[in-house]
C-alpha cells in the first residue's frame, strides 16, 4: 500500500478561521498527522459560523478541517501553556495565526520554540505583517478584499456600481496556499541544514499578489486598474454573453479562436472587419464588438452555443451555480467529493500517483481526542 507524501509528519496547529486551517488541512490531506488546538467552549470561531449548518455543525467549519484531532488547550492556564510547549516540541511543523506577538505572549513565540526544537518549522499568517502598525490591525478576508485593491477592480464598470467582494474568501484562500508552499519549502530545507525555521504568510501581500496581472499593470505601467464587469483589460471577445435563455462565458484567447467564433455565429465577415481583425483593434471597438456578438447568440439558448462553439475549439462555457458546477465535475470523472464518516467535503485537487492524498478523518468535534492526546503528552518523551 502507498504511504501519503507526509506520513510521520506532526502538525501543532494553533491557527483558527481559514487561511491557517486551510493550510493544516492541506498538510493532513498529505498525510500529516495535524493536532488542532482549540479554545476551551467555542473552540474555532468558525464553528459558530452558520447558516448552514449539518448535523456535525456549521458547514463553514466542515470544510476546513478534515484530517485532524482536536485538542482544547486553555492558553491562560499555566498547566495548558506547559502541554501545548510540550506539544511544540513534538512537532515538525507549528502553525499559528494569532495576530503578532500573542504567541510570544504564552510563551510560545517562534524563539521560545526554536529554543524547545530548534527542528520545528514555524508558520505563521497575519494581516498586515508583523511591523508596528500592521501588528495591530486585524486580518478579515472582507478587509483586505477591500483594503488590498481586489474590490476595486471587481464588479461592475458603471459609476455608481458598487465595487464588489468576490463571492468566496479568496484572499484567506490565497494566503492559505502560499503558507502551505512556503511549510513545504521550508521542510525540504530542513533536509539539507537540520534546522527549521520562521515562515510568514500576510493576507495584504497574499492579495497584492493575487492581483497578478493587473498589479504587474500598475507597477511596470503605471495603470491604476478598475472595474470592468466581465470584462478583460487585455483580451477581447473574454467576458459574458446572453443568450436566448441565460449567460455563457466566451474566452477568445487569441486571433485564430476569434475566427472560429465568427465562423460559429455565421457571420465571417465580423472576423474581417478591420475593426476587429486583432486584439488590440477589438479592444478599441469592444463595445461595438460585443453588440454584434449578443445579437447572433440572441437566436439560440446556453446549451446549444456551448455546444457548438466547443465542437469548432472556441472556449466557452454557461454560467453555473454550484450545484451545477459539482454535477459538470462528476460528468467529467473528476470524482469531486469525497466522504468520511458522513461528512463530505471537496476532495482535494490534488492527485498524486505514488503518494496519494486521503481522507482519513471526519473534521473533529471539539475536544473529541482530548484524552488520548493529554495521556500522550504525558509520556516521557526524548527532545529530538
Amino acid at each position: 500500500m502507498s504511504h501519503a507524501a507526509l506520513d510521520g509528519l506532526l502538525v501543532a496547529d494553533f491557527t483558527r478561521v481559514l487561511a491557517g486551517p486551510l493550510c493544516s488541512q492541506t498538510l493532513g490531506d498529505l498525510g500529516a498527522d495535524v493536532i488542532k488546538v482549540e479554545r476551551p467552549l467555542t473552540g474555532d470561531d468558525t464553528r459558530a459560523w452558520g447558516p448552514p449548518f449539518s448535523d456535525e455543525g456549521a458547514t463553514y467549519y466542515l470544510g476546513l478541517n478534515r484530517n485532524k484531532r482536536s485538542l482544547v488547550l486553555d492558553l491562560s492556564d499555566a498547566a495548558d501553556v506547559e502541554l501545548a510547549r510540550e506539544l511544540c516540541s513534538r512537532a515538525d511543523v507549528v502553525l499559528e495565526s494569532f495576530r503578532p506577538g500573542t504567541m510570544e505572549r504564552f510563551g510560545l513565540g517562534w524563539d521560545e520554540v526554536r529554543a524547545l526544537n530548534p527542528r520545528a518549522v514555524y508558520g505563521s499568517v497575519n494581516g498586515f505583517g508583523s511591523g508596528p502598525q500592521g501588528r495591530q490591525m486585524p486580518g478579515y478576508d472582507l478587509l483586505l478584499q477591500a483594503m488590498g485593491g481586489l474590490m476595486s477592480v471587481t464588479g461592475e464598470a458603471g459609476d455608481d456600481d458598487r465595487p464588489l467582494k468576490v463571492g468566496a474568501a479568496l484572499v484567506d484562500l490565497i494566503c492559505g496556499l502560499y503558507l502551505t508552499s512556503a511549510v513545504l519549502a521550508a521542510l525540504h530545507a530542513r533536509e539539507r541544514t537540520g534546522a527549521g525555521q520562521h515562515v510568514e504568510v500576510s493576507l495584504m501581500e497574499s492579495v497584492l499578489a493575487a492581483l497578478l496581472n493587473q498589479g504587474s499593470g500598475f507597477l511596470n505601467a503605471g495603470v491604476v486598474p478598475g472595474r470592468m464587469g466581465n470584462r478583460h483589460p487585455s483580451i477581447a471577445p473574454y467576458e459574458t454573453f446572453p443568450t436566448a435563455d441565460g449567460d455563457i462565458a466566451i474566452a477568445a484567447g487569441n486571433d485564430a479562436i476569434f475566427e472560429r467564433l465568427c465562423g460559429v455565429l455565421g457571420d465571417p465577415e465580423l472576423g474581417a472587419d478591420a475593426r476587429f481583425r486583432t486584439n488590440a483593434a477589438r479592444l478599441e471597438h469592444r463595445d461595438e464588438l460585443a453588440e454584434a456578438i449578443q445579437s447572433a447568440l440572441a437566436a439560440d439558448g446556453a446549451v446549444s452555443w456551448t455546444e457548438r462553439l466547443g465542437a469548432a475549439g472556441v472556449p466557452a462555457g454557461p454560467v453555473n451555480d454550484v450545484a451545477a458546477a459539482y454535477a459538470l465535475a462528476e460528468r467529467l470523472g473528476l470524482d469531486p467529493v469525497v466522504e468520511t464518516e458522513g461528512v463530505r467535503g471537496a476532495r482535494s485537487p490534488m492527485r498524486m500517483d505514488g503518494t496519494p492524498v486521503v481522507a482519513r478523518r471526519r473534521p473533529p468535534r471539539l475536544g473529541e481526542h482530548d484524552a488520548e492526546l493529554r495521556a500522550w503528552l504525558a509520556e516521557p518523551h526524548q527532545q529530538r
